[in-house]
């Protein structure tokens, strides 16, 4: 009925079992550097607004914004080259990773160094700096080193 390579609901089916068919056997590498750069872009501009807000207060706060640029060079990088996949995109998300623990602990002294701490949790962990909030970036490098260690689609 359609002739071959049309866009036809049977080629988007097959194009599905394709995609499928790499993530089943570890051939995700080069979606995953682009879904890595994506998720620095979007997980840093929520971070900007945020610090933004809060006046940058601590010269750390600046840090994340500091360590996007090369992890979202590396993962577009290792869409189109396997060699910026397997050494640039792990280095950077490393450091990517890396910054959200120690974003982890500032926001957890931040909200210790409310008036009444942890003992009043259950107000200052709302009303302080978001403590699960660093734990994206964390997430977001994790995906940048696992790209490095799967393979390349086929």
């Amino acid at each position: 009925m359609f002739a071959r390579g049309s866009t036809s609901p049977d080629h988007s089916v097959h194009l599905i079992d394709h995609m499928v068919r790499n993530i089943e056997h570890g051939r995700f590498e080069r979606s995953l550097s682009a879904l890595t750069a994506f998720g620095a872009l979007v997980t840093t501009a929520e971070i900007y607004f945020e610090h933004y807000k809060a006046s940058f207060g601590n010269k750390m706060m600046w840090s994340p914004i500091l360590v996007t640029p090369p992890v979202v060079i590396a993962g577009i990088g290792g869409v189109f080259s396997r060699k910026w996949a397997k050494t640039w995109l792990p280095l950077t998300a490393g450091v990517y990773t890396l910054n959200g623990v120690v974003g982890e602990y500032y926001h957890a002294r931040g909200v210790a160094r409310k008036p009444g701490g942890w003992r009043l949790a259950s107000y200052n962990v709302p009303m302080g700096p978001p403590i699960m909030a660093p734990g994206l970036m964390t997430i977001v490098g994790g995906m940048g080193l696992l790209a490095a260690v799967l393979r390349r689609e086929k």
